[in-house]
């Protein structure tokens, strides 16, 4: 008699957090009779609130949520809906209404959510399972077997409640974090140049941003009560503290710190990180130090940034949220690349299915996500001296979001991640826009370095930039093939017009500041036909 084998998943995810159950979601949308199994360290029902961090969302991440996974009813009846970044220049400041902001004074047109981790995730697990998604919670993965030749299934060792089993898998998809069970096994573990730490709590009750002044003036300048829906950013020089209300009725506080200048020694308990607040941002310090007996977590993690050698391979195998590579929470991108990671891997295992072959695809979607990586990581690396300046950080603002809603948001909201031939036929202006952005991340750099850092009490509404705020409702436009190249072509464009004026605002503030590789750089740039408008905010 032989011994029967094991029974063979369609796909198995290491993983059952947010990366895993959503790829799991997308999956089952796609294709009624796949069999997946997600196989979950954690017990379930995991706590509200302190459960992991990574609560706040923007569009892509947010897009992916209600629209592609569809659930809308889910994230407007169970989470916030979040009212933007904001930021406030207040290092070392009581008066917060006295201090230069950063924000939108009204709900801009594309919704994006704070998450409750918790919430969010009992409800995957169970949303998975009404699908027919096989979802075991306290399970542990013993040992990895690939199949050697790429044809034959992967073999999985994992146990529970003191069983051993055993399955193989066509598909295997690591989602488990930072434990990267598939990185480390197959050496694909790869550093960066972004060294940042973090350390976070959650509080469980709010904090109200909006009761920290009186002056009916600033109260006027947003929606009435709004502003704690923000992820509200304290922003000093090589630090930014974040402010994430949670729809349990906690709020998560994070400090985010490059080391050369706010050591995580410094920081790394609840009692030092209230001292580190009282020096820095002593507004917040006065709002929490009668409340330590609602502190929920405590946890911090040194240089969180890494990145990763692939992520998808054509035998059949793939790594998706930070069981691959992660970047800087200041943005809050890892949800989209949870987003963009997933579609790719549901594309490629949809032409594993037709019968199609992987191996050059796979490394095409390997190349273009590394590419929107290396792009997103230009944002922070190096970056964080210039938080603290309230001339240049709101700039730079401005252009972050500019290259996120113009070109990597269009490719998603537009569905074109896995459309080749389109993305064939603008390569000369992705390679453009990306080079445009490296450039103009190192002129902040030199700009900030002669800032006056003049820190003026003014809200810097974005809302208030037409421009802007159709930037981010065209994301909701439906457009063909010809249109979709037109809009790219028009947001590389937009770009360069925006990077002109930057150029050109801070040399007439500074005109010893050079700036000569980005001039080199605008003049084989096209320009956008906006007329005689403005991009940026107005200035006294």
């Amino acid at each position: 008699m032989t011994e029967s084998l094991p029974h063979t998943h369609d796909v198995v995810i290491m993983g059952g957090g947010l990366a895993g159950l959503t790829l799991a979601l997308q999956l089952r949308r796609r294709f009624a009779d796949i069999d997946i199994l997600v196989l979950e360290r954690r017990s379930h029902p995991v706590p509200h609130a302190t459960h992991k961090v990574g609560e706040s969302s923007v569009e892509i991440g947010a897009h992916y949520f209600d629209t592609v996974l569809g659930l809308a009813p889910h994230m407007h009846g169970a989470q916030l809906r979040k009212f933007g970044f904001r930021f406030f220049f207040s290092e070392g400041r009581r008066d917060i209404d006295q201090v230069t902001e950063i924000g939108a004074s009204r709900f801009l047109s594309v919704p994006s959510y704070q998450i409750d981790r918790g919430i969010f995730e009992n409800f995957l697990a169970e949303e998975a399972a009404r699908q027919g998604v096989r979802f075991v919670d306290g399970a542990t993965v013993r040992k990895i077997s690939l199949a050697e030749d790429g044809r034959g299934p992967h073999r999985l060792e994992w146990s529970r409640d003191g069983e051993s089993h055993a399955l193989q898998a066509r598909w295997l998809v690591d989602a488990c974090g930072r434990a990267g069970m598939l990185k480390r096994k197959l050496g694909l573990a790869e550093a960066n140049a972004h060294d940042c730490n973090a350390v976070w709590f959650r509080i469980g009750e709010r904090i109200t941003i909006d009761d920290w002044s009186d002056d009916p003036q600033w109260r006027a300048r947003c929606e009435p009560q709004a502003r704690w829906l923000s992820t509200n950013h304290l922003v000093g020089a090589g630090y930014w503290v974040w402010l994430i209300p949670l729809a349990s009725g906690s709020h998560s506080v994070g400090i985010v710190a490059d080391p050369r200048l706010h050591p995580l020694e410094k920081l790394d308990s609840f009692d030092k990180a209230m001292d580190w607040l009282q020096t820095w941002q002593p507004r917040l310090h006065d709002a929490l130090k009668d409340k330590r007996h609602l502190q929920q977590d405590f946890a911090f993690l040194r240089n969180f940034s890494y990145g990763c050698k692939q992520v998808f391979s054509g035998q059949r195998w793939a790594l998706t949220g930070e069981a691959g590579l992660f970047l800087d929470p200041f943005y809050s991108p890892g949800s989209d690349f949870i987003a963009v990671a997933n579609t790719y891997i549901c594309d490629l295992i949809a032409h594993d299915r037709a019968g199609h072959a992987l191996t050059a695809r796979a490394q095409l979607y390997d190349q273009i996500f590394h590419s929107f990586y290396e792009s997103t990581l230009a944002l922070y690396t190096d970056q964080y001296p210039l938080f603290g300046d309230p001339e240049v950080l709101p700039v730079k603002v401005i252009w972050d979001y500019t290259y996120y809603w113009g070109v990597l948001s269009q490719i998603f909201f537009q569905q074109r991640l896995t459309d080749l031939a389109v993305l064939g036929s603008l390569k000369d202006e992705l390679q453009h826009a990306q080079q445009l952005n490296i450039a103009v991340q190192a002129f902040f750099r030199d700009w900030s370095a002669h800032s006056h850092r003049r820190n003026r009490p003014a809200m810097l509404d974005q809302a208030a930039l037409p421009w802007f705020a159709e930037l981010n409702r065209s994301l909701l436009d439906r457009l063909d093939d010809e249109a979709f190249k037109a809009r790219m072509r028009r947001s590389v464009a937009q770009l360069a017009t925006l990077a002109e004026e930057i150029l050109t605002r801070a040399r007439a503030d500074h005109p010893g500041l050079d700036g000569g590789a980005l001039g080199a750089l605008l003049a084989r740039s096209p320009r956008a036909p906006l007329g005689a408008e403005a991009l940026l905010f107005a200035v006294e």
